[in-house]
């Protein structure tokens, strides 16, 4: 049964991983090519910072916030909703969780985590984020930001189906 309770929190879900999706296309589109562009070791140095104080942040806050919200309104939707908004919150949710959740888990976090480990001014450092981490990272950054993307959508059409 739709509620405003639901509405609200659909409409607050929408505009969240939204934010999210944001977050993540701005690393992809150009903050990824701006270290690229810069000396290597300061790509790197300035990659293995970001990835340390981007754990005391608002964005983690709602990127792993999101994961149990939608964890609980996809059960709710399909254990009690019904109508249209329930494939469109059912969708969102497994989109986020797969795409947000399981690549960043999968792909980018063991990326970052082998960066961690490495001297920035090293060679294997050099190779590794030229050629593994650069490409590889981006691309699975994109994904997220995609999938983000989408569970906003999903979320905001679900919203106009409870209004």
């Amino acid at each position: 049964m739709a509620t405003p309770t639901l509405f609200l929190i659909c409409a607050t879900t929408a505009i969240g991983c939204g934010l999210v999706s944001g977050v993540f296309l701005t690393f992809s589109d150009f903050l990824m090519r701006s270290l690229k562009q810069s000396k290597t070791s300061a790509g790197i140095e300035v990659m293995q910072i970001i990835n340390v104080e981007v754990w005391k942040s608002v964005f983690m806050f709602l990127l792993w916030g999101f994961v149990a919200l939608l964890a609980g309104l996809g059960t709710y939707a399909y254990v009690t909703l019904t109508g249209p908004a329930q494939p469109y919150i059912l969708t969102g949710s497994i989109s986020y969780i797969i795409g947000v959740l399981g690549i960043s888990y999968l792909f980018n976090i063991p990326m970052n985590d082998k960066l961690a480990t490495l001297d920035f001014t090293s060679n294997q450092a050099a190779e590794y984020w030229r050629n593994t981490y650069l490409p590889r990272w981006t691309f699975w950054n994109y994904i997220r930001a995609i999938a983000s993307g989408f569970t906003a959508t999903c979320f905001l059409l679900a919203s106009i189906q409870l209004a």
